[in-house]
């Protein structure tokens, strides 16, 4: 199994579930082995080994690629597997987190990993600037992007910091900015991937807002600014849920779900699949060990690091065991509740050729005098010959 992972835990963990399915069938298969690709080269190294035809067994594939991936017909639907199964309980899995990844009644990947955005707060350097608590927003039902804006704006003045940073965004991975954007109901393309969507009134409004609160209110870091809120370089970032194991209480922290834009709030999460390559050496046994590898015993352990599609598990007191830095309360309204009714980040079946595109053409974007409608019209233009291919 391919995997973008290196972290020691995980590996280990991936590898006693692994072992176990050896000992448990030592007629089927001798060993498992997970060969970590680092993210930044991930699919492209991926998709090189299949055209190479050098697939793995199974693989990682990241929701953004899940649509390209499902229609290639690479993919082994593994959803006869799951389903035969003893004790697999298929019908445990959300319906929603299966979406991305289904054709035709078939299922192509089991999305092992759902982990929600949310809004993480340095609670200090809001409370040093006199701002309002975020919690007491949420509680009060004020929770909206311009009070997050505001927050960050009085936040970044006192402390000399950075506000609010929607992390992994760097003026590069534009996609990251839907966890903004989807509380403005935009969308970069149609829901069907024919027809560019950039030139919306909802998108314009989006994009227009996220300008102007990085370049008139400097609420946001500019272009070429670092800074990691968990190092204590911003009040406040955009983030998975699982990133709560960086923080290491050198400031009072709190999370919260993401802030409502006009068009209400909106549930986002980041969630990658595991598939079985058709062309693999054993797609047979790679679907059997999958059933074996998300089993719900498994996914329990799993959920230490990757929130399961699992309704059974999605709770406050198995989630709670599995991620003891955050509150059950915190638990529920972020992990549990965000889950639910959530989107994915942007994914089209050609969004490769997508992604370096609208990145170049959103480059205008990002300068104090730019014309936000112009660079977006120029967006769609040069992005609506690829929709569809």
């Amino acid at each position: 199994m391919t995997v973008w992972t290196a972290d020691e835990t995980q590996l280990a963990q991936f590898q006693e579930i692994a072992d176990a399915y050896v000992a448990e069938n030592p007629d089927l298969v001798s060993g498992v082995t997970f060969e970590t690709i680092p993210f930044e080269d991930y699919t492209t190294s991926l998709t090189t080994q299949l055209a190479g035809g050098n697939a793995p067994d199974l693989a990682w594939i990241l929701e953004s690629y899940a649509p390209e991936f499902v229609a290639s017909g690479a993919l082994v639907d593994v959803a006869p597997k799951l389903r035969e199964t003893e004790g697999y309980e298929y019908d445990d899995l959300l319906d929603s987190s299966l979406a991305l990844w289904e054709k035709d009644g078939g299922l192509y990947a089991y999305p092992f990993s759902n982990s929600p955005f949310a809004l993480f707060v340095n609670t200090d350097q809001v409370a040093a600037a006199g701002q309002p608590n975020p919690a007491d927003l949420v509680a009060s039902g004020e929770w909206t992007y311009d009070q997050a804006r505001d927050i960050a704006q009085a936040a970044a003045a006192t402390s000399g910091k950075q506000g609010l940073v929607v992390r992994d965004f760097d003026y590069k991975i534009w996609e990251n900015l839907s966890t903004v954007w989807d509380g403005w109901g935009a969308a970069p393309w149609s829901e069907d991937g024919t027809q560019c969507t950039f030139t919306d009134p909802e998108m314009v409004d989006a994009l227009t807002w996220i300008h102007d609160a990085t370049f008139v209110d400097k609420a946001l870091p500019g272009p070429g600014t670092t800074a990691d809120f968990f190092a204590g370089d911003s009040a406040m970032t955009i983030t998975q849920i699982s990133r709560a194991s960086a923080l290491d209480d050198s400031f009072a922290w709190d999370v919260v779900p993401l802030p409502a834009g006009p068009a209400g709030q909106q549930n986002v999460i980041g969630q990658a699949g595991i598939g079985v390559f058709a062309a693999g050496e054993h797609p047979d046994v790679a679907a059997d060990f999958l059933a074996w590898f998300t089993n719900p015993e498994n996914a329990e352990t799993l959920a230490a690091y990757f929130p399961p599609p699992r309704e059974s598990l999605l709770n406050a007191e198995t989630l709670g065991a599995a991620n003891p830095r955050l509150s059950e309360e915190q638990l529920q309204a972020v992990v549990v509740e965000g889950i639910q009714g959530a989107v994915t980040k942007p994914s089209h079946q050609s969004f490769a050729k997508l992604q370096d595109t609208v990145r170049a053409e959103l480059d205008a974007l990002w300068t104090a005098d730019a014309d936000v409608e112009g660079v977006l019209a120029d967006t769609c233009a040069a992005i609506q010959p690829l929709l569809g291919d």
